[in-house]
């Protein structure tokens, strides 16, 4: 499946990025692009979009990346809504939920009165000597 995404590309605290189209198993630093769509410099907020060309790619069936997809919506280059980069995770299966749920119990010794008794002598004589 071919995607449109970003290519850093830039020195050191410069950055910069080509708009590409290429193969969504090859990173994008490899440099097995397919084409060049476009550039991006977020410092200047500059970009150049080839429109007809992300189109053709889109038609064909490349998907774009949800950054990428932002920038052509934003662009209007193409329609739609903003998509969000970072999704909430997905809630935990009920089995987990219920596993938690039932912890183990700790069982308590059953209370008797000479328990009792030691405690009481224990802060009759820790308020005598305060």
């Amino acid at each position: 499946m071919l995607k449109i995404r970003l290519q850093r590309i830039g020195r050191k605290n410069m950055p910069a990025f080509r708009i590409i189209v290429a193969e969504h198993t090859r990173g994008p630093k490899t440099g097995n692009i397919v084409e060049k769509v476009g550039t991006y410099n977020p410092k200047t907020k500059e970009r150049t979009l080839e429109a007809e060309r992300i189109k053709y790619w889109l038609s064909v069936g490349a998907q774009a990346s949800s950054t990428v997809h932002n920038m052509l919506v934003s662009a209007k280059i193409i329609t739609g809504t903003k998509v969000e980069k970072h999704q909430e995770k997905p809630p935990a299966p009920a089995e987990e939920v219920k596993a938690e749920a039932k912890a183990p119990e700790v069982e308590t010794a059953p209370v008797t009165e000479a328990t009792e008794v030691k405690t009481e002598e224990k802060v009759e004589t820790a308020e005598v000597s305060a």
